[in-house]
């Protein structure tokens, strides 16, 4: 599941935010602004980050994504699950040009088991550039496109069937 998942971002179609696909209580987590770890947290009693793959790739194996970031020989991916008490909530890839990674922000190839978001909403010089929801029915997930100290990042995030996303949304219209 969680192999094929990694696998699915890729497949995700975009949408507008004005969709009409997209409830109010849906947009309220696809377009959250700050830490997902954080909303997480609020959910279970621990989030952990489980690292399905990182090493550098080049700009052939981002495919379509690199029309977001800037044209580069080398990339640094991360993909990893995102867990609430065990259970896997999110599907995540993130791709850093190699020219991001100078300076600080060298820390980005370092992360392991630490939540991406811990790292970014660290930093006082984090800028988002657009989040843009899509679906792979039944499932939703988003893209972002981050700035640390004004270099880019693609994030892109898939909430696997588990996520509290998802009890919220059953239970929307049922008041």
């Amino acid at each position: 599941m969680l192999d094929n998942a990694l696998m699915l971002l890729r497949a995700i179609t975009w949408l507008p935010v004005s969709s009409p696909e997209l409830s109010p209580l849906l947009l309220d987590w696809l377009l959250e602004e700050n830490s997902m770890t954080k909303r997480f947290e609020c959910h279970c009693q621990k989030v952990t980050v489980a690292p399905q793959r990182e090493a550098y790739i080049s700009a052939a194996d981002i495919g379509d994504e690199g029309r977001l970031l800037p044209q580069e020989s080398r990339y640094w991916l991360r993909e990893v699950v995102l867990l609430g008490d065990g259970i896997p909530w999110l599907a995540a890839r993130t791709i850093v040009p190699q020219s991001t990674l100078a300076g600080p922000e060298i820390a980005l190839r370092e992360l392991g088991t630490r939540p991406l978001g811990s790292y970014l909403f660290s930093s006082a010089e984090l800028t988002r550039d657009f989040i843009e929801p899509g679906t792979l029915a039944p499932l939703w997930g988003r893209r972002s496109r981050l700035r640390l100290s004004g270099k880019p990042l693609l994030l892109t995030e898939l909430f696997l069937p588990a996520a509290p996303l998802y009890l919220n949304l059953s239970s929307e219209g049922t008041d």
